[in-house]
Formats: structure tokens, sequence, C-alpha cells
């Protein structure tokens, strides 16, 4: 098992927080860690639905799974909460000091253009590689706390907005993702 997370960063101007919408659709490429060379782009997880298992399936649910050519079992995605992670972390290392670089959390006008982990997948075989933003994915929060729909965010291109109940221009621009892997 192997645990990736996605980090983000991003240019914030009058942006107070980011966070994925517990409701959003995840699309991103995966391949196979093995050979490197077989791959699935654009797959879309669904973190509220797990897969249908077969009555005595040896697999914990998951979110994902397909079966790599000449491979004998299904290869498996499943997005983690903050509470699974730090669990799936514990059992990889002892306690950390400060701001551990694993847990989950929301972006914040203090991590302009940071890297900041915003989720977790647990896998076994299967390797994220990139994120491609659909719109949707995002809640964003003005500086004065002015909350914008997540599906009114794209950040598949810049996106801009007008805070009028406080009147404040918001933008994200610039942004960018990474997946990094911890076994």
């Amino acid at each position: 098992m192997v645990v990736y997370i996605l980090y983000v960063k991003a240019e914030l101007e009058g942006i107070g927080s980011i966070s994925i919408s517990p409701t959003a659709n995840l699309c991103m490429d995966v391949r196979n860690p093995s050979t490197g060379d077989e791959i699935r782009e654009r797959v879309v997880i669904d973190p509220n639905e797990f897969v249908e298992q077969e009555e005595g399936a040896r697999e914990p649910p998951h979110h994902f799974s397909l079966k790599w050519e000449d491979s004998k079992k299904a290869s498996t995605l499943t997005v983690l909460s903050a509470a699974e992670l730090k669990t799936a972390l514990k059992k990889k290392k002892g306690k950390s000091k400060g701001k551990d670089p694993y847990m989950i959390r929301n972006v914040t006008a203090e991590d302009n253009n940071e890297y900041v982990p915003v989720a977790a997948f647990e896998t076994r075989g299967i390797e994220p590689y990139a994120f491609h933003p659909m719109g949707g994915e995002f809640i964003v929060e003005s500086e004065a706390g002015m909350q914008f729909d997540a599906e009114d965010v794209d950040l598949s291109d810049d996106w801009a907005d007008y805070d009028t109940e406080n009147d404040i221009a918001v933008s994200i621009t610039e942004f960018q993702s990474k997946f990094d892997g911890t076994s």
C-alpha cells in the first residue's frame, strides 16, 4: 500500500481559504507503477461512492479499481479522509513536529504560492501522477469570509470573481498541482 498526497499551489488575491468540496469528483491520470508505461488518462473518482464488490471479495472497500494487462488481481485507489490519512501515516512513521507536510488541510492566504496537501489516496498497484481540475472541486472563501459555491469555481484556468458584500476582488491564478507518494 502506498499513500499519495495531492498538493496544490496558486497565486491568491483576496482569498482566505480554498478547500476541496466533499461532494466533488476528482479527475486524474494514473499509471501502473510496475511498468510506468500503462496509463489511464482523465480517470474520474467519486469519493462518495465505493466500487461494488463481489461477495467475499478480499480487497477493502475502494473508490476505483482496474486490472492492468497481465495482472492477476485488480489495482485499487481509495480516497482517504483526514482521520484515515492520520491512521495510515501513523503506521508508516512516528510523530512529526510542526506542520505535517502530509496532513491534508485547506489552502490559506499564508500559503500563497506554496504547495499544500489537499487530498490523500491509498493505492495498491496504481500511481496517480496528474490532476485535472474540471470545475466544481474547490470551495473558495474570500479574506472577508464570503463563500463562493464550488460549482462557480473552475481552476482549470485562472479564476476571478468579486466579493460584493465586502467590496473585494478575488482571484486564483497560476494554479499548479502535483502528487507525492509515501511508502
